[in-house]
């Protein structure tokens, strides 16, 4: 994939979209109807990937929303206290005695065009998104997290997200987290 074809931008209420159908009804519909909405009440940014064509005009081959958020677990649930020290574990936090969240940004929507599938350009966005969050230098984050769809599920787990818990595994959505710590200095 050639990247110097895509702009990226945010949406702006001066936008008309182009056209844009990733497949799945919901993600498309949030973009058309909803990600406007979203973004001037403030509780999401929404991210558009474009490619030029040759006819000079923009075309619309992805997008992704971002939110804050914050992963959370009950101590008086002795499951959830147990998960915790495995998490707290797994991700080596220090100081972890009394903390029952951690904050965290969330990939509210993540879609590529069908037009664009393939082409490594989920890769690219997930690039960007972990970019974007680790220039986050004056707020305290340090997870990315999403309710990955059943179908996205192989897609995270490659971009080196893992589950939370296995509490959701029979559900069509799980919630999935990305340390970024790794990534920072």
């Amino acid at each position: 994939m050639n990247t110097q074809e895509f702009t990226l931008g945010r949406l702006t209420s001066d936008l008309t979209l182009p056209a844009f159908d990733c497949g799945d009804a919901d993600l498309n519909s949030f973009l058309a109807n909803d990600a406007a909405a979203y973004q001037r009440e403030r509780f999401t940014v929404t991210h558009l990937l474009y490619c030029k064509a040759d006819d000079d005009n923009l075309l619309l081959a992805g997008y992704f929303c971002l939110l804050t958020d914050k992963l959370v677990f009950d101590p008086s649930d002795e499951e959830q206290r147990k998960q915790w020290k495995v998490f707290n574990k797994l991700n080596r936090i220090h100081f972890n005695k009394h903390r029952k969240m951690y904050p965290s940004i969330k990939i509210g929507r993540l879609a590529i065009d069908l037009a664009f599938a393939g082409k490594g350009l989920g890769r690219y966005l997930m690039n960007r998104i972990i970019n974007i969050v680790l220039s986050i230098e004056d707020i305290g984050c340090r997870f990315i997290t999403v309710d990955a769809y059943k179908n996205a599920f192989d897609f995270y787990l490659k971009n080196d997200f893992r589950f939370l818990s296995d509490e959701d595994a029979d559900d069509e959505t799980r919630v999935m987290y990305f340390d970024i710590k790794r990534f920072a200095a």
